[in-house]
């Protein structure tokens, strides 16, 4: 019960944060993506924030051995970058710069009732699904 409290605490957070820096606002988003038209570079502060505390973060956890609300850490095993990583980066990217949403926003603006993030979040879903019934079913 403490866990799910400490994330939910967490994604509220986070959601106020991601509304505050108006990353979920597609326009906004767009134009930081939109270097020869409209740019906004303001986003850029929004990402420097972000990696300044996860940076200063990281390396505090790291030392740690188990975490402050949970029994293990789930760090990635995977330490390749392999075609896969980059193919699926490049559709994100696509997707991303083509909606002007990523996935984080588009859950957070679930919160405002928005039909584009309920249309976004079932995209996203057939992809997954598209993804296992492609390639999960081969292995």
């Amino acid at each position: 019960m403490k866990t799910n409290l400490i994330a939910l605490l967490s994604g509220i957070i986070f959601g106020i944060g991601l509304s505050l820096s108006q990353m979920i606002n597609p326009n906004k988003v767009l134009n930081f993506l939109d270097i020869t038209g409209h740019f906004d570079p303001s986003l850029i502060f929004v990402m420097v924030g972000a990696l300044s505390v996860a940076l200063v973060s990281f390396k505090w956890i790291r030392k740690r051995a188990v975490p402050l609300f949970g029994e293990s850490f789930q760090w990635s095993k995977k330490t390749v970058i392999d075609k896969p990583l980059i193919f699926g980066g490049v559709i994100f990217g696509v997707g991303w710069g083509l909606s002007g949403y990523c996935p984080g926003p588009v859950v957070a603006g679930l919160g405002l009732f928005s039909m584009e993030s309920v249309i976004m979040i079932a995209a996203i879903c057939a992809g997954f699904f598209a993804y296992n019934a492609l390639f999960e079913s081969n292995k």
